[in-house]
């Protein structure tokens, strides 16, 4: 009920204004929602009276059919609570953060290993005082292997797997440097 008190003169409840802003924000939330793929959907916190409907949006392509149904998705997700919401938008935030983490991971992995290929022993060094506990015979090995691999055309086996250990070796730095903040954090307490 929109209005004034009459005692305070205060507004009671929200403007139009603001609960147009708000249910435009659920309509984007309802709109990445249909954007994720299955197994992205499954790791949120989607409430299962809402998947039927991300479903049909999903399965349904002409254009006002489709806006009409995320308009439908967005109207059954205004039903849900505040929190149920909110934790919907702190889980699309932190997937994305995941995901740009990892992607820029991969990215200097690939550079890594060009870098290898192309500066050979000088770089592996370099790669070895970043990664101490990487094996320096399997990476040359590997380097050997990928060259003679595109010498003679063959598919590139020892390329894909000198990225794979380059990706490994990070994530296990990554994993003991977690590990080592979560030491600090427990010393601090």
């Amino acid at each position: 009920m929109r209005g004034r008190d009459e005692e305070t003169g205060e507004f009671l409840g929200t403007s139009r204004s603001q609960q147009r802003r708000e249910a435009l924000e659920v309509l984007a939330l309802g709109e990445k929602l249909v954007s994720l793929t299955p197994a992205q959907l499954a790791r949120l916190p989607v409430p299962e009276s809402l998947l039927p409907h991300i479903e049909d949006a999903r399965r349904i392509t002409a254009h006002i059919a489709h806006k009409r149904q995320l308009a439908f998705l967005a109207k059954q997700m205004r039903r849900e609570d505040d929190e149920t919401l909110e934790a919907l938008r702190d889980a699309l935030d932190a997937n994305s953060e995941t995901a740009r983490r990892e992607v820029a991971t991969m990215h200097r992995m690939e550079r890594w290993r060009e870098r290898l290929l192309d500066e050979g022993d000088d770089a592996l060094a370099e790669l070895l005082e970043e990664y101490p506990h990487a094996d320096r015979q399997h990476l040359r090995q590997l380097l050997r292997n990928a060259r003679e691999e595109k010498l003679r055309n063959k598919p590139p086996r020892a390329y894909r797997e000198i990225f794979q250990v380059l990706r490994d070796l990070a994530q296990a730095a990554g994993n003991a440097t977690s590990a080592d903040d979560s030491d600090a954090d427990r010393d601090d307490e």
